[in-house]
């Protein structure tokens, strides 16, 4: 299946709008807790075990769009977005947030 940031695919024709497709994936305050308990290869700044975390979370947002994608029959998704959005939450305790990536767009058939 063709996933693309673009709102067409080049070389080819839509033929059909399927509608909005989305999927998420939801990182809990647990996560980021052992994550930075553990964090020894910071570098520049950067940790990558944090960034590995956040590469799984886009890549389960991603898998569940294109499977709802294909209960309808698409064979590609146009216009697709990426957010990652901090949730506060009362009373969770520590932290008390949680990160949510969500992937959407719109599920087509080209030819």
């Amino acid at each position: 299946m063709i996933v693309t940031s673009t709102p067409s695919i080049e070389g080819h024709r839509i033929v059909k709008y399927l509608g909005m497709v989305s999927g998420e994936a939801i990182m809990g305050a647990n996560i980021f807790k052992d994550l930075f308990a553990s964090i020894r290869d910071i570098v520049g700044g950067r940790s990558a075990a944090y960034e590995n975390e956040l590469r799984k979370a886009k890549d389960v947002a991603m898998e569940e769009m294109i499977e709802k994608a294909k209960e309808l029959g698409a064979n590609a998704i146009v216009g697709v977005d990426l957010d990652y959005e901090t949730i506060g939450i009362g009373g969770m305790g520590s932290g008390g947030s949680m990160l949510m990536v969500s992937a959407s767009g719109t599920a087509v058939i080209y030819e």
